[in-house]
């Protein structure tokens, strides 16, 4: 056995609803007002009468591709700038007032940026009234016939309403009255002037389908969310100008059917539109309002107009109200005006406005997110739990998001181009929200009574009435009642005075005028009792019609019955083959998505690579122009240095010429010389280092010092032996100099880089390197040193001398010597090349050369030998 807690009311369990598996998606319309100015730009365009597009204005950043996006949105109904409040009422709220009258709760709330027009949807102005007044007119037109006395229906303060007698309603009235004014239900169309002229006549309408055989009673109230706390637009508070009170917020509680409702909130029986107009006047001029930088009366907080209205059977006389509260059905219509969405920056709100702007953005973030958590619950088939507390909006109207009634909105959008970022976002959730399905509200009973009652009633005084006539009572309705055209048919009664003693003709008189009204009055009798007969018979064959309708009425229901079981199991098999379609459409719709995120993908990289492609191709053909361009250049340049090389070869073969021509001469002039004898006996002197002119010349640098012992020396064998072999290393890029004596290593292993192989066979190495000297002519140096073998089992090479080889240009050198050969004065000097001995000297160092390296080659001569 579980124990209660002690102190704690169980929680009643909900009431067990009719179940109805048909939904129907969240109605959503979009309204576009029209530009304050001409020339103002832009942003929206209405494609039809379910699309509307939106363009992204100027100034805006583009999208990764460089270009921006149209976007389309497609609604339940679009209306343009030309929509007037009636094609608007008529398509939007006339459904939700018909099914108020047929017990059926509806909610509808206009959503939107600020200053977009939700306040004109709603309510309206003078000869153009909104939503809500035409509601009302609709309202009273359709059940004005049919309305209860007022007070006959009491609020009970539990979201429910009671049923009283008539007297216990006289009481109340009376001692309302005694105590305010209450307004009389006017019995002639007249408009406050508050609401002068908002609904024309030509556009009063009228719902079908009412019920005659019950009674109605409207109730409105008027709240508002302010910063998150509820305010009662119509609660009288005393005035009190030394300490003002401030309003006192309400409290949200739950009925006993589980419906939320405002706790404490005035509910106002209104019987008249007039009334029902006076009633939201005054709490109007209480809601909360402010001037900001988009809109000069911005509302501040979320308005919420209920019109609740009860209804309850007649008796079976069809006269009073049935005393059976379980009979009362009370349905209620939500018209929502919610607060315009803002962002600070734009509207440069501080202080209050900011804290305002602040929990207005927050109870709309939190509308969007139930709305998103329902869609995924009913798209996925997932159980997460709608965080419909976070807000009084969304807690207030959960019921209704759960299958308590219709629920419609609309979004109203300002096309300026300032707004397009915020009509953006307000395009998108109004899109996802015609994805949510709320269940639809099941038909609630009526009262087991037989139909027209009200009409029978009525139907049975009106024959009643003219049965009376036809017996010869009046017919022109001059005697108001039955009464008294019985009254008029007796006889007039004579004086009834006796003049004396004597008098025998006063009382035979009234003796006879008594008699003619008895006559009368049994003549009345047998005819009151033939009409009751009458009637009773009458009634009889109503009665035994109305049974046998009744026994056919019955037979019908049990067919009904029976094929209200098929259907509904047609409509099972419908539903769960609704489902599995719409599992499928949404999967088709995942994988669509996904398609077009591909291909779009697939598109930009294939115009990547298109241009990249482009971007190459222009990249080869300027390389190409480049190249020719390039070779041209280089064709030209080699073109002017052949001709410019040969024009030089050919000069300087004619100075060759003209040189050996000079030699020549003077070989004959030494021929002679020493053919005649005069200079046998002189030793010819040998002309020092720096005056030689050879073409090829070398001098030996002192070697280096060593900078150590080798690593392993090993016995070295005498070089007198010959058995010394040499590593002759001599790069690739060398230039050929054709010189006259060129250095040359018998035995000698020559490579372009040195290699491991070459070195363990050789124990000397020298590399031939050549380098530009200051004068601009090729200096070759050949380094050389001696291969020892290493402790690892290589080789090293330790550098132990420097021979530097120096080309001279021909033509500088015959220039030296000539002004060796001319004096101060520009005289041939004697003793230089016109002496013998000088001559001889010089030729023969020629033709022997000197012994600095391993040994050099003659171009012409025979290889000279090792000394």
């Amino acid at each position: 056995m579980i124990r209660q807690a002690k102190g704690k009311t169980p929680r009643r369990p909900p009431p067990k609803k009719p179940s109805n598996n048909q939904k129907d998606p969240v109605g959503v319309y979009c309204r576009a007002r029209p530009l304050g100015e001409e020339d103002e730009e832009c942003c929206i365009e209405v494609i039809s009468n379910t699309t509307i597009q939106l363009h992204a204005p100027d100034g805006l950043k583009a999208n990764r591709n460089g270009e921006f996006k149209e976007t389309q949105y497609s609604f339940k109904k679009v209306f343009g700038i030309k929509t007037t409040q009636m094609e608007l009422f008529e398509d939007v709220a006339k459904p939700l007032v018909e099914d108020l009258i047929h017990c059926k709760n509806g909610l509808l709330f206009t959503y939107g940026v600020t200053g977009s027009g939700k306040t004109y949807t709603m309510t309206g102005s003078p000869g153009q009234g909104g939503l809500l007044p035409r509601s009302l007119d609709m309202i009273f037109n359709s059940i004005s016939p049919y309305q209860a006395k007022r007070y006959v229906f009491k609020p009970d303060d539990k979201n429910g309403m009671e049923v009283q007698n008539q007297v216990d309603a006289l009481l109340d009235r009376q001692k309302r009255e005694s105590q305010t004014s209450v307004p009389k239900t006017p019995t002639t169309r007249r408009f406050d002037p508050e609401f002068a002229d908002m609904i024309s006549p030509e556009e009063a309408c009228k719902a079908s389908g009412v019920d005659e055989d019950s009674s109605y009673s409207v109730f409105v109230s008027y709240i508002e969310i302010y910063n998150n706390y509820i305010y009662d637009l119509l609660e009288e508070t005393p005035f009190d100008p030394i300490k003002p009170k401030p309003p006192q917020s309400k409290i949200l509680r739950e009925d006993q059917n589980h419906n939320m409702y405002v706790a404490g909130c005035t509910e106002v029986e209104v019987k008249s539109t007039e009334e029902a107009f006076e009633v939201f006047w005054r709490g109007q001029k209480k809601r909360r309002i402010a001037n900001t930088q988009l809109n000069r009366e911005s509302s501040r907080s979320h308005s919420v107009f209920i019109i609740k209205l009860a209804q309850a059977p007649l008796d079976a006389d069809g006269d009073n109200v049935l005393q059976d509260k379980s009979q009362v059905n009370v349905s209620q219509l939500c018209l929502v005006d919610l607060a315009g969405s803002e962002r600070t920056s734009r509207t440069r709100a501080e202080g209050s406005r900011l804290r305002e702007a602040g929990n207005i953005n927050q109870s709309l973030m939190t509308l969007r997110t139930c709305i998103e958590v329902l869609r995924e619950n009913q798209m996925c088939g997932t159980n997460k739990m709608v965080p419909y507390r976070d807000s009084k909006v969304t807690h207030l109207f959960k019921n209704y998001f759960d299958g308590e009634g219709k629920v419609r909105m609309v979004v109203c959008v300002n096309p300026k181009a300032d707004d397009y970022e915020e009509t953006l976002l307000v395009m998108r959730f109004a899109e996802m929200t015609q994805e949510v399905e709320v269940a639809r509200p099941v038909d609630r009973p009526i009262c087991g009574f037989a139909a027209g009652r009200r009409q029978r009633n009525q139907a049975f005084k009106e024959e009643l009435t003219r049965r009376l006539e036809d017996r010869g009572g009046p017919v022109d309705g001059d005697s108001p009642t039955v009464l008294n055209q019985l009254l008029q048919s007796f006889p007039p009664l004579p004086p009834c005075e006796i003049s004396g003693p004597n008098d025998n003709v006063t009382l035979p008189r009234l003796i006879e005028a008594l008699e003619k009204r008895h006559k009368v009055r049994q003549m009345m009798v047998e005819e009151y009792n033939k009409t009751a007969n009458m009637l009773k018979s009458v009634l009889q064959e109503q009665d035994s019609n109305l049974l046998s309708k009744e026994n056919f009425i019955q037979e019908q229901r049990g067919r009904l019955g029976e094929k209200d079981k098929m259907i509904q199991n047609q409509k099972n098999e419908i539903d769960r083959l609704e489902k599995k379609s719409k599992m499928l459409e949404y999967k088709i719709d995942i994988l669509q998505k996904t398609t077009n995120i591909y291909e779009e993908d697939k598109r930009s990289l294939q115009q990547e690579l298109e241009s990249r492609e482009q971007r190459l191709q222009r990249e080869m053909s300027e390389k190409r122009r480049m190249e020719s361009r390039m070779q041209g250049i280089v064709t030209d340049a080699k073109l002017k240095w052949e001709k410019e090389c040969e024009r030089r070869v050919n000069a300087k073969q004619l100075e060759m010429q003209n040189k050996l021509w000079v030699k020549d001469e003077k070989l004959k002039q030494l021929k002679a010389i020493v053919t005649e004898g005069k200079t046998e006996n002189q030793q010819p002197k040998r002309p020092s280092r720096e005056k030689d002119k050879v073409p090829a010349k070398r001098s030996a640098s002192p070697s280096p010092v060593p900078t150590g012992p080798p690593v392993r020396p090993l016995h070295r064998r005498s070089h007198s032996a010959g058995g010394e072999r040499w590593v002759d290393h001599k790069p690739t890029t060398n230039v050929d100099l054709d010189t006259v004596l060129q250095p040359n290593i018998p035995n000698a292993i020559k490579v372009n880089a040195p290699n491991e192989k070459a070195l363990s066979k050789c124990d000397k190495y020298v590399l031939t390197h050549q380098e530009v000297a200051s004068d601009g002519e090729i200096q070759t140096k050949l380094i050389k040193g001696e291969v020892f073998k290493t402790r690892g089992g290589g080789q090293a090479v330790q550098f132990t001398d420097i021979e530097t080889l120096k080309q001279e240009n021909p033509l500088a050198a015959s220039r030296k010597r000539r002004s060796s050969e001319t004096g101060p004065d520009g005289e041939p000097m004697e003793g230089n090349w016109t002496d013998v001995e000088t001559r001889c000297s010089v030729a023969l160092e020629m033709r022997a050369g000197s012994n600095l390296g391993p040994g050099y080659q003659h171009h012409g001569y025979p290889k000279r030998r090792k000394p």
